[in-house]
């Protein structure tokens, strides 16, 4: 049996560790490391040959519908509200969240599902108070909606650096996971995998846009849900479909016993646990892919079936997290064969490739050798999914913030819009297919820590404020938005995960004590924002006061919002 599991488990050793560069709780013990060829997955390579044409057939299905900037940016608004829910969770769910909150899991137990919590909680800030408004302000990007009554020039500048910046966080994460996800099942050198993802990311985005973007997201998150609902439910089976058994025969096998179904072992630090709370919650509010889904709909009451949607089935895919690491803890700890010492192993530190193998590992045990290859496949088609939509909000700032709004002020048709925005996926891939080769060996865990705490210091003050707060002014949101991007940057670069193991200063304490720190730039933007609003007695600000009422209407009963161009 152990040798059985070595040899299919050699064909995905590391993934997950690398994959879980965007689950910011594993920053502290993610390394990088060189990855040696592997044997081929067979059931891997066809499963992810035929997901891949697929997708490249929607790609040209999609390129013949997209024929305006409406299209492009936004799949012409006639996406319905159940597909881009699912779209929407398929964007969001990784396969980091996959593999990394099941490790947590199988090694805290319950603590460990203070990111999947954290996750899902943010999707009511975004249902209440930003979904209807955003819809009925907004064009093609979240910067639509901040720019409506401030100058477009430096909001839209702001937004585009700040959108920029998340992106490039988020691109280099997913290029390595996904370059390294390649070299596993096909033996294939580094720097060719990233090539090839890189390859695949511009073609989907350039010739097909928005709708196939989508449809791909929407075809990842089908089969993410598939493959953890199959595990989860061999899982219960196992225990005649009570949970309590399950829970019971977790607490006596695994080391910690009852501790694991107590809260407060993992993030201990009250100041850290809030923090982390603040950037989860409110970053998802301020992801620029996440928000520019909500353009794709006809109007306000499909965005808000949506959120609707996605937060249902983002929460029954965190509940299979949960079910998929207990389960993983019943099945893996009383077998010696998935460890890598047959007497006397430790349960969590000896587990073959690392904790974060855990699902994979119990994918074997339930499903064989063919569903461990369907699982590694999904984990592709997640990162695919991901850096498409990814990439599609990084042009979308360049073309459409940049280049129409600041530099060409309008002057600008439609052909000339979508080319930029083609010729900037082109830039950006390239960008991203050079930074995942340069980042092969680094610990890019912390980046996408940094997203999440830049989207919610830099983006969500802006976009919140600019719909609830008639005071807001331009030189308010310009300064205080700079100012909660660069804290949080400086403060994760000052911060011990940073500080002391990327940057290699581990013999000096980090200048600042927190791996997390949203409570702190999440506070500076909001104030700093405030104080320069108030303080600012301008002409300009005064007309941008008046001009409020206006936008409330608008935001309220979408008069004058655009509808969808076509139904796809």
């Amino acid at each position: 049996m152990r040798n059985r599991l070595l040899a299919v488990s050699g064909a995905t050793t590391g993934i997950a560790a690398v994959l879980l560069s965007a689950v910011p709780a594993l920053a502290a013990g993610a390394v990088e490391g060189p990855v040696q060829k592997q044997a081929v997955n067979v059931a891997a390579i066809v499963m992810f040959a035929i997901f891949v044409l697929a997708t490249l057939a929607i790609t040209y299905w999609a390129s013949r519908r997209t024929r305006s900037a409406k299209d492009f940016y936004s799949a012409g608004g006639g996406i319905t509200g159940f597909q881009n829910g699912l779209a929407i969770a398929g964007d969001y769910m990784s396969a980091a969240s996959f593999l990394g909150i099941a490790g947590l899991v199988y090694t805290n137990g319950f603590d460990g599902l203070i990111y999947s919590i954290g996750f899902l909680v943010g999707w009511p800030v975004v249902l209440f108070l930003i979904a209807e408004r955003l819809r009925n302000l907004g064009k093609y990007t979240f910067a639509d909606v901040a720019s409506y009554r401030l100058q477009q020039t430096p909001i839209r500048t702001l937004a585009a650096c700040g959108s920029l910046v998340v992106v490039a966080l988020y691109l280099i994460a997913q290029m390595v996971g996904a370059g390294k996800l390649i070299q596993l099942l096909f033996g294939l050198d580094y720097w060719i995998a990233v090539v090839i993802v890189g390859c695949l990311m511009i073609l989907y985005v350039t010739f097909g846009g928005m709708l196939a973007t989508t449809w791909v997201q929407i075809i990842k998150a089908v089969l993410l849900l598939s493959g953890a609902s199959f595990m989860a439910f061999m899982v219960l089976a196992h225990f005649g479909f009570n949970p309590e058994s399950m829970f019971q025969a977790a607490t006596q096998i695994h080391p910690k016993g009852m501790a694991i179904m107590a809260p407060g072992s993992f993030v201990s630090d009250p100041v850290d646990a809030i923090s982390l709370g603040m950037a989860l919650m409110f970053g998802t509010a301020g992801l620029p892919h996440i928000l520019m889904r909500f353009f794709t709909v006809s109007d306000a009451k499909e965005a808000r079936k949506s959120v609707l949607y996605a937060t249902g089935f983002i929460g029954y895919f965190y509940i299979l997290t949960f079910v998929i690491g207990f389960g993983a803890i019943t099945f893996l700890m009383s077998d010696a064969s998935f460890f890598t010492k047959a007497t006397g192993f430790d349960k969590i530190k000896d587990l073959i490739g690392g904790t974060n193998m855990a699902a994979i590992h119990l994918a074997h045990a339930v499903g064989g050798n063919l569903f461990l290859g369907f699982i590694s496949a999904v984990a592709f088609a997640t990162i695919l999914a991901v850096v498409s939509g990814l990439t599609l909000a990084g042009a979308s700032a360049v073309s459409h913030d940049l280049y129409a709004s600041v530099i060409a002020r309008g002057r600008v048709n439609e052909l000339q819009e979508i080319w930029v925005s083609k010729m900037a996926t082109v830039v950006l891939g390239i960008i991203a297919i050079m930074l995942g080769i340069a980042f092969e060996q680094q610990n890019v865990a912390f980046m996408v820590g940094l997203a999440f705490a830049i989207a919610a210091s830099a983006n969500f003050p802006i976009v919140i404020l600019s719909m609830f707060w008639k005071k807001l002014t331009t030189r308010g949101a310009l300064i205080g938005g700079f100012v909660g991007l660069i804290s949080a940057t400086v403060m994760v670069i000052l911060g011990p995960t940073v500080w002391e193991k990327v940057l290699g200063n581990a013999a000096h304490s980090a200048p600042f004590p927190y791996d997390n720190p949203a409570i702190f730039s999440i506070t500076l933007a909001f104030i700093v924002t405030w104080l320069v609003s108030v303080t600012d007695g301008s002409q300009t600000a005064r007309n941008e006061e008046i001009a409020f009422e206006a936008q409330y209407i608008r935001s309220q009963t979408g008069l004058g919002a655009e509808g969808a161009s076509s139904t796809h």
